[in-house]
């Protein structure tokens, strides 16, 4: 579904990826992990088209998209739902949601994938006519994931997801994630820092450090690598089992 080779990219002279290559099959879930400052955000930035990718390649279903414009990559089917948890606070959540589906017209599929966005969290149905200012920050995290799956997306890239909130809402969020791609067999690039959680969650992972890949494999056996634990593991839900997440 995507691929990236030997992708370098960085802001004005600053470079900050140095040669990634990685890549996430259809219908998986591939997680990206590192400590702050490594490259993770960046990398999600050059492939949404946000910052200019300097040298290599990225392809997504079949297709190159390096350094086209973010909302061509949109339409193609490819959506970030970025770090900073952005709602439009002065917009409610149902206005929200229908922004996501900007590149769409078939307005009875709008409205059917807005049903499923409130499935999916109910506290937004319950909240559908309130400001998204006034929500709590587990709520918007709720919303922002929500929008990016109101392009009908054929993946979709989660930017740390759990970062600020409350174990509680932490698992929920991430019990969702595993829902979307279970029942809806999306293709899901997680960049987390909860590292237990998120190779809990994903088949295949990534480890980069210093804008380049440190470490890759299985996510089931990265979680029992002896330099995994030492380095890398912990979080607010160490104790957490793959059940959890069902």
């Amino acid at each position: 579904m995507l691929e990236i080779r030997s992708v370098h990219s960085g802001y004005g002279k600053l470079k900050i990826l140095r040669g990634i290559s990685m890549s996430v099959p259809n219908g998986s879930i591939v997680t990206l992990l590192g400590g702050n400052g490594t490259g993770k955000s960046t990398m999600l930035k050059a492939i949404s088209g946000l910052i200019p990718v300097w040298e290599g390649e990225i392809t997504f279903d079949g297709r190159a998209i390096q350094n086209l414009k973010p909302h061509v990559i949109v339409r193609r089917g490819l959506v970030q739902v970025t770090q900073g948890k952005d709602s439009y606070p002065g917009m409610t959540v149902e206005d929200n949601l229908k922004v996501g589906a900007f590149s769409r017209s078939d307005r009875a599929g709008v409205a059917q994938d807005m049903e499923m966005v409130f499935d999916l969290f109910p506290r937004l149905k319950d909240r559908r006519r309130q400001i998204s200012g006034t929500l709590s920050g587990g709520e918007v995290q709720m919303l922002v994931i929500g929008r990016g799956l109101m392009a009908r997306p054929k993946m979709i890239m989660l930017d740390e997801p759990s970062a600020a909130l409350a174990p509680k809402i932490v698992l929920d969020i991430f019990r969702v994630v595993n829902r979307i791609r279970r029942d809806m067999n999306m293709t899901i690039l997680l960049v987390e820092q909860n590292v237990r959680m998120a190779l809990l969650l994903a088949d295949y992972g990534y480890i980069i450090r210093d804008g380049v890949v440190h470490m890759e494999g299985e996510a089931s056996s990265m979680i029992d690598d002896d330099n995994v634990r030492q380095s890398y593991l912990g979080g607010t839900v160490a104790d957490t089992n793959v059940e959890a997440l069902s």
